[in-house]
Formats: structure tokens, sequence, C-alpha cells
């Protein structure tokens, strides 16, 4: 089984498509600005498309066989691959179907990103427990720690090893499970950022003073300050989502721990400035739903 996740993993990491781009100066002919080139549908407004189509060349798909964005459907443009067709485009149609329904594209994409870490619950539920029980193992690892201190022949290694199983067992941990979260996430938000970039209908719309295109920066630099909270919002829920995984009872390992937490909320606040506001509403929402979900287990509620 777990040679099968591992060979699962490995093909979608070496089938995966990604965005493509082409670049165009700005009427001014001062700046540069990015468009998909490999978009799944056609963009709404009118400016949009006219640059769609006097760009047509630098396009990986034909713009006139792309449907609109709001008629998007799963097998749209045939099969592209195990990625795109399996992953992306039914993850696109989803939000899409979803921002038809509510009527906003940006909750859409709240939605999904809640029903995403709903579906994955199970795993990380078990990947949270796993984190608590090592905790309360910490004391018995030590221990072990200690007893084999400066033993490294073969016979002292392997009644180690056995041992280390048996206080697994005691605490009920199964560290390959508890990794299993980790590992499964990581092609879920590609995918999710995949299907949001290649459709234009993500980036043309608005959430509340937010436009779903419109990085923070961009946005404070308009004079929209309200931006300001999309930022604070990622740091925050980054920062409680880090701190809530932070469970090492071992000072050494705790150390690790909280370097590397550190380092990646410094590295996801500067970034935050440059996310579109369309990805900085399913990370805001993804990390939230985390942080109560950890919260609530630790009580023991669940």
């Amino acid at each position: 089984m777990k040679k099968k996740i591992v060979i699962l993993l490995l093909l979608l990491v070496t089938l995966t498509g990604c965005t493509k781009r082409f670049t165009i100066e700005t009427d001014d002919g001062k700046n540069k600005k990015q468009y998909v080139s490999n978009i799944l549908c056609k963009p709404q407004s009118k400016e949009l498309q006219q640059i769609y189509i006097e760009n047509s060349d630098k396009l990986l798909v034909e713009y006139e066989k792309l449907p609109k964005c709001s008629k998007l459907k799963i097998n749209s443009g045939g099969y592209e691959g195990l990625w795109t067709s399996v992953f992306v485009k039914p993850l696109a149609w989803i939000i899409i179907k979803i921002g038809n329904f509510v009527k906003s594209n940006g909750l859409a994409i709240m939605i999904v990103g809640f029903l995403l870490r709903a579906i994955m619950f199970p795993l990380s539920k078990k990947s949270t427990n796993m984190s608590e029980n090592m905790k309360k193992a910490q004391k018995d690892l030590d221990n072990l720690e200690r007893k084999y201190k400066g033993k490294e022949d073969k016979e002292s290694m392997m009644a180690k090893s056995q041992e280390m199983m048996l206080i697994y067992k005691k605490h009920n941990i199964s560290p390959m499970s508890g990794c299993l979260f980790a590992f499964l996430q990581l092609p879920i938000f590609f995918a999710f950022l995949e299907a949001v970039y290649r459709v234009p209908a993500f980036f043309e719309n608005k959430f509340l003073v937010f436009n779903l295109g419109t990085t923070p920066l961009e946005g404070m630099r308009a004079g929209n300050y309200w931006y300001a909270i999309i930022v604070l919002l990622i740091i925050g829920a980054t920062y409680f989502s880090f701190k809530n995984m932070n469970n090492s009872g071992n000072t050494d390992q705790a150390k690790q721990m909280k370097m590397m937490s550190t380092f990646m909320i410094v590295f996801i606040s500067i970034i935050s400035f440059s996310l579109p506001t369309s990805i900085a509403l399913y990370w805001i929402v993804s990390n939230g739903f985390t942080i109560i979900q950890n919260l609530i287990i630790k009580k023991g509620k669940l």
C-alpha cells in the first residue's frame, strides 16, 4: 500500500502540467504584463478578449474553440493528460458551477477550499493525532535514546528498533499514516492553483472590495488599503497554522520545527503581497479550517 502511494505521487509529479504565460507591453510601453497562454476558457471582458485574439499566436490552445468560462465542462478541450483532465479541469468546473450558483467566484473559491479540507479531514485528523501521540511518547523515546547512547553494534541497534516499535504501538503511533496528509495535500494544492490560474473569469470578478486578479501590493499602490486586510489574514492564518503543528516535546526537534516555522511564516508573509486575491482567499480559508480543526482535536472533542 505504501509503495502504491509513493508511486502514485511520483506519477502525479511527473505528469503535472503547469501554467504557461506570455508577456506583452502595456499601452505606455514602459511596463510588461503577463497573461496565461494555456487558458481553459474565454475571458469575459471585451478588453481581455481582444488581448487574447491579438496574441492568438502566443497561445497554447485554439482560442476560437474555447468555451465561455461560464459554460466550461469537465471534458472541454478533450483529454489533455492525466493531471489536467483528471484534476485541474474538474476542479475548475466545480468552482465555476458553485460560482454560478452563489453568484460570486470569490465565494466559490472559498467554498471549494473549505470542501477540499473537509474531504481530507480524516487524514488531517489522523496526522494531528499522530503529532499529539508523538508528544506523549517523547519521554519514553528520550529514555530509549539514553539507554542505547553510545551503543552502535548491530544487536543493540536491532534491540533499540524493536523497543521503539513497542513505544509506537503503546501510544498508537503510525509514522507513515501521520505523514500521508502532508504528501497528499501538495498535489491537491497545486491542482487548485492551476485551476484558478487557467480560468480568466477567476481574475476578472470582484469579491467585496477586492478584485480577484489584483495582488495586495497592486491594490495598495492604487490607493485601496483594504488589501492590507488580505495580507494580515494570510500572515495570521499561516502563523497559527504552523504554531499548532509545533507539537514536539523534544527540545532539539522543537528548535528545528520553530526554525522551519519561522522561515515559512517570513517567506509567506513576503509573498503574500504578490498573491492574487483569488489565491489568497483559498489560502486563508484552508489554513483557517486547519487551525479550528486542530484546536477542536486538541480539546478532545473529535
